[in-house]
């Protein structure tokens, strides 16, 4: 009777297990897949978990049929029928094996071949040489039709090159713009990612969009994603790579493409601000407080001069000016997160200026604890000024 009892406590345990487990964020699970990548990892494991549950259905089955109909009855003490050397069980039990897995087998073998496809060849130039040397005219129109859309692929498609650094993400575009920790792509497109490591090993994975790989220093590896509507999708460094590594995320923001050539263009063009470009030579006219009297008035061009009297610009770049040893911020205006853990507020953005190692320990960024009350809020109003999506909606 205590062992019931036992068992029964153990039964709202169970139940707060089960309900936990259906707890998670809206697209960071493998479960909910959002790219084909993502869907054909669900269809595989669900085709897993059919056939082990095939498997242990049968196996508890013989199990308990055997344990039932061929138990020792009272009075029974002769041995049961020995069976040696059946060919037939042998074959039985060797054929099954290797169907089941072969099953499991064939959709991986495909699927590794799928995720794996490298980057389009670009096309060469129109009217190329056919491999005799000759100018292919009407005659070799048809047997360069069908590699004509192929080359046409490879001069559209995306790459983006990602470094992972102790704790966040660089994004290199091909334009020449880079981002910090949020990367944006074309919905219904496939984007390819280039991937290496400044420092120690990393995994690069968005459950949402498809699988993880690895990114490792003097490195590179390649693979792609595609997202088949508009979302912010997160993102996961997926290889414990330090004290902050479960800090370490980052965000997929996918667009539509009419809206992602925008963003595009407006990053390309240097000019991801809502004030005067970055350039801390003009906009004095755009002041962000009420005070009448002009006392205490900080503008954009005030925070930018902040930005570099302080020494920021030395580690984070603004529209091409800078270095790039800290995370880009030229849209830092249009982040959905701070440091990708806080909330984008001003109260936040002055809190991790001051004390970004109490944040996120063993990140690289030196505080700035002593920084004076005018310098900070002038620096937080030019941050938050930086933005690529206020400029395609003007």
């Amino acid at each position: 009777m205590k062992r019931h009892l036992g068992l029964l406590r153990l039964l709202p345990l169970t139940a707060v297990f089960m309900l936990l487990a259906g707890c998670g964020e809206e697209r960071l699970s493998a479960l909910d897949p959002y790219g084909p990548q993502a869907e054909w990892i669900l269809d595989n494991m669900i085709l897993s978990l059919y056939v082990m549950a095939l498997v242990v259905i049968v196996v508890f089955a013989l199990y308990f049929i055997a344990v039932v109909k061929f138990r020792k009855k009272p009075g029974d003490e002769e041995l049961p029928e020995q069976v040696e050397g059946s060919k037939a069980l042998e074959l039985t039990w060797t054929i099954i094996p290797v169907f089941l897995l072969a099953i499991l087998a064939v959709p991986t073998i495909w699927g590794t071949y799928y995720m794996a496809e490298e980057v389009p060849e670009a096309a060469g130039s129109s009217g190329g040489e056919s491999e005799n040397g000759e100018q292919s005219g009407e005659g070799g129109d048809s047997q360069n039709s069908g590699s004509s859309s192929e080359q046409q692929q490879g001069q559209d498609a995306l790459v983006i090159d990602v470094t992972a650094h102790q704790f966040w993400w660089q994004f290199d575009y091909p334009e020449g713009f880079s981002a910090g920790n949020e990367v944006y792509i074309p919905t219904n497109e496939k984007v390819w990612f280039n991937l290496t490591s400044s420092d120690v090993i990393h995994s690069f994975w968005v459950p949402a969009l498809g699988g993880k790989i690895d990114t490792i220093p003097g490195v590179e590896n390649t693979m792609w994603l595609e997202a088949n509507e508009p979302g912010v999708y997160k993102g996961k460094c997926a290889e414990l790579c330090g004290p902050s590594h479960a800090l370490m995320d980052f965000k997929v923001i996918a667009m539509e493409p009419g809206q992602y050539e925008a963003w595009e263009a407006e990053m390309a063009s240097g000019s991801a601000s809502s004030g005067n470009g970055g350039s801390g030579e003009s906009g004095s006219e755009q002041e962000t407080s009420d005070n009448s009297s002009g006392e205490g008035v900080s503008t954009v061009s005030d925070g930018r001069q902040a930005f570099e009297d302080q020494g920021c610009i030395t580690c984070h770049a603004v529209e091409g000016q800078g270095t790039g040893q800290g995370p880009t911020l030229s849209n830092f205006g249009d982040r959905e997160k701070i440091a990708n853990i806080l909330e984008p507020t001003d109260e936040n953005l002055e809190e991790w200026i001051r004390h970004p190692g109490d944040i996120k320990q063993g990140n690289n960024m030196p505080g700035f604890p002593d920084m004076n009350d005018e310098d900070m809020n002038a620096i937080i109003q030019y941050l938050q000024s930086l933005s690529a999506k206020e400029n395609m909606n003007q």
